[in-house]
Parts: structure tokens; sequence; C-alpha cells
């Protein structure tokens, strides 16, 4: 008998609809937990046409009676974090009672978004693209093994000693390296000293609960931040994040075990986008481009910046798809494509005049990839909050059944719209989700 658990990932570059999917399922179960990346993340959910960005809180915390459990693969920044829970105090969520933060969970310092943001900024350097929270240098520091865990912030003296220790080397790393100034050792440990006594009363140990969570009989989701190309080992390296963003992260960012996972459900756009710099095969140069980017409303939920969009890509979908272990596809935003006549889809890469269907590793591979595109029909008609599958356009379920059947796993779901209503969940992964649900 399977556990009655699900991993919720991203299977491109994020930013695939996830927070409304993890909302959608999260009803089921009894905790949601991220797993990795920080408060660079944002995931937003629409219920009944209020909005909600959540950056480092899991969309659980949402539906009452649901955990939400911010795990130790995750990189957390307090004052960002109290910021957060703050906000959905506010819009009478039961943060409160609901809300457990990993006391083995990496802390992000002020020093380490002084050094990504000099870093970033430097001449001559190569731009990641990233959003300069600190969130790459404190997983540096967390592999360096010179990091400062949740349970340290907690600790007066410790933290105190460990500020003023890694303040002297930061502010000499910055200005011999950057010519930036440092940071105040004195400021910081008073703001972090305080901000830490907020924190505390969120604070356990999360592996233990999630695991007694499953022991008895009570069903977790485990939720991705970013996406699979993002991932440190599996993604369009250097153009990636810091952590594990595949399923494998689930196991090591939360001491969850692999065999406690029963699913793995990948979320993918109807097309693809990107933020950031980065490879991108099948990116969009002409005024489609544009008109996804409209219609989709493709800017980060975060940072404000513009996504880059581009049509699906089949072989880099499969790959996902295999890294992942991925048993069931979401499709979202498929409204976004209702007035395209026609629709390219990438089905392989010829690179240096040879055709494969194989994801290269490395950037130069990526970047002289020439797509091998076939064309499916548009539907051209609404297909905006359509409940039943049955009730698509015929193209529009062709189009879904080719993705199936091209990139290895099945669809279970597709989004028609952004509200938490305009999804349709397909029989085969209905069943599913009664066997992974709280009540099963």
């Amino acid at each position: 008998m399977r556990a009655k658990t699900a991993v919720v990932l991203g299977a491109q570059w994020g930013d695939e609809g996830k927070g409304k999917i993890v909302d959608v399922l999260s009803g089921r179960f009894d905790a949601v937990a991220r797993y990795a990346g920080g408060h660079n993340a944002g995931h937003t959910v629409i219920i009944e046409g209020q909005k909600f960005v959540l950056q480092l809180i899991p969309c659980g915390v949402l539906r009452p009676g649901c955990k939400g459990v911010i795990g130790n693969g995750v990189v957390l920044d307090p004052i960002a974090f109290l910021k957060e829970v703050k906000k959905l105090r506010e819009l009478g969520v039961a943060v409160d009672e609901q809300l457990y933060v990993s006391n083995r969970a990496q802390v992000i310092l002020p020093y380490h978004r002084m050094i990504e943001l000099a870093a970033e900024s430097a001449p001559g350097r190569q731009k990641i693209g990233t959003t300069s929270r600190g969130i790459g240098p404190a997983y540096e520091d967390k592999m360096k093994r010179s990091g400062l865990r949740v349970v340290d912030l907690l600790n007066e003296k410790l933290l105190q000693t460990h500020i003023e220790a890694a303040c002297q080397e930061k502010n000499a790393i910055v200005k011999a390296l950057f010519g930036s100034a440092g940071i105040d050792p004195v400021q910081m440990f008073d703001e972090y000293a305080k901000a830490a006594e907020e924190v505390r009363p969120f604070v356990t140990d999360t592996g233990n609960l999630l695991n007694q969570v499953i022991a008895g009989g009570g069903s977790v989701m485990f939720e991705g931040a970013q996406g699979t190309m993002l991932d440190i080992d599996h993604g369009t390296y250097p153009f990636v994040t810091s952590s594990s963003a595949t399923a494998g992260g689930a196991s090591t960012g939360t001491g969850v075990g692999p065999t406690a996972i029963g699913t793995v459900v990948g979320v993918t756009k109807a097309y693809v986008t990107r933020v950031g710099e980065g490879p991108f095969p099948t990116e969009i140069h002409d005024k489609s481009g544009e008109v996804l980017r409209a219609r989709g409303h493709e800017y980060g939920a975060v940072t404000g910046r513009p996504r880059r969009c581009g049509w699906l890509d089949i072989p880099l979908l499969r790959y996902s798809n295999q890294v992942n272990g991925t048993e069931w596809l979401v499709v979202t935003k498929m409204d976004v494509m209702d007035e395209l006549a026609e629709i390219p889809v990438c089905i392989g890469y010829e690179i240096n005049g040879k055709f494969t269907d194989i994801v290269p590793a490395d950037v130069e591979g990526l970047e002289s990839i020439k797509p091998r595109y076939t064309t499916l029909k548009g539907w051209q008609q609404s297909t905006e909050g359509i409940p039943e599958f049955e009730q698509l356009p015929k193209a529009a379920q062709e189009y879904l059944r080719f993705q199936e059947r091209e990139a290895g796993a099945k669809i279970g779901m597709v989004s028609t719209g952004p509200d938490r209503d305009q999804t349709m969940i397909l029989p085969e992964f209905a069943d599913t989700l009664k066997s992974l649900s709280r009540n099963a």
C-alpha cells in the first residue's frame, strides 16, 4: 500500500502555477511541506477573487486544519518570514495554529544579500539573473558548514558569536572583491535577536512531525519551489537555483524517507516560461510571445519581472518526468492558448546538424539547439472555466493527449483559469487522490 503522500513540483523553470494547484489539492491533505528554496519563490493563489501571494509559507495554511511546514531544505529569512506571517494574520489566516518551521532550516542573514547583490552587479561577472535575496550565498554557507540554522538563531549567545565572526569575514570579502561597504554586526544582532523570539513559537522538529503524521495514517503533500530545470544538479547549470528542486529534494529537504513518497505530480503550463538569464530552446522572439505574455499575465509574482515565453518543449518535459519519476501531469493556463489558430510544439532538437531528443547537459549545447516543431491545430474558442475534459474543444483535447503520449506521464488535472474553482480533475486522477486523501 502506497503512503498517502504526493510531491507537487514544477516541470520546467518554475512559474507553472504550482501555487494554485497545491491550494486546490491541499484540502485533501493533513499537511503541506515546503522542501527547498527561499523567499524568491512566489506562489499566487486566488480564492473567490481574493489574491494571496505566498513566498516562504506553504499554501496549506490557507486551508483550515491543514498544517503548513517549512522543511529543513528551505533557507529562511526571518524578517521576510515575519512580514509574510503578519500579512496572513491580517487576512484572517490561522498561521499561529497551523504553521511550523524546521529547527534544522538554514537562516539567511543580511550579509548573504550583500554578497549576492555585489557579485551579481560586479563588472565582468556572468549574470545568473537571481533575485538578490541571499538565497545562493546562504546555501553556499550551508555546504561550507559555516551557516546558521534556525535552532542556532534561537540561542542568543551563539547568534552573537556567529554574527561577529561572519561579519568580519564577509565584510572583508565584499571590500576586497567588490569595493562595497560592510554591515554593522551590532545592529544586525539586535535586529535578529528580536526576530528570533518572534520566530520561536513556530519552530519544531518538522521531520519528526511529518513522519508522525504519515505513521498515523495521515496525508502529506510536499510542495516544490522553482522548477525542475532550475535544480542544482539536473537543471540548466549554471543558470539554476541553489537547491534540489526535483522530487528527490522532498526527502532530503524534509527528513521523510524516499519510500514514503506515494506519487509525484508535475505541473506544466500549456506553453513554457522562464524568468532571468539562461538557455531557453523554444523561446518565442516574435509577437506570439508578446501575446502569450499579455494573455497569461506573465510577470513574476515576487519580482514583477516579465517572463520569457516559449512553445511547449516535449524533450524537456520528458526529461523532467524522468528525473522526477513523475506519474501525473497537471496542465495550467490552457485558456491562454484559446485564440491561436496553430500551436507549434517542439518534438526534438537539431544540434550541429544531428537530430536528438535528449536534453544536453552543457550550456553551449543548449544554446546551439535548433528546435524541430510539429504544428497542432488550435481550437479558437474559450476554454475558461470548463469543468469536464469531454467539454473541451476537440483540438484542445488532442493537444493535451499529445502531451500525455509524448511526455510519458498521465494528465490528471487541467487548469482553465486563475481561480481555485477553475480546475478540472480527470477521473483516474480523482481515484488516486481519494486514496491519498486524509479521509481515505
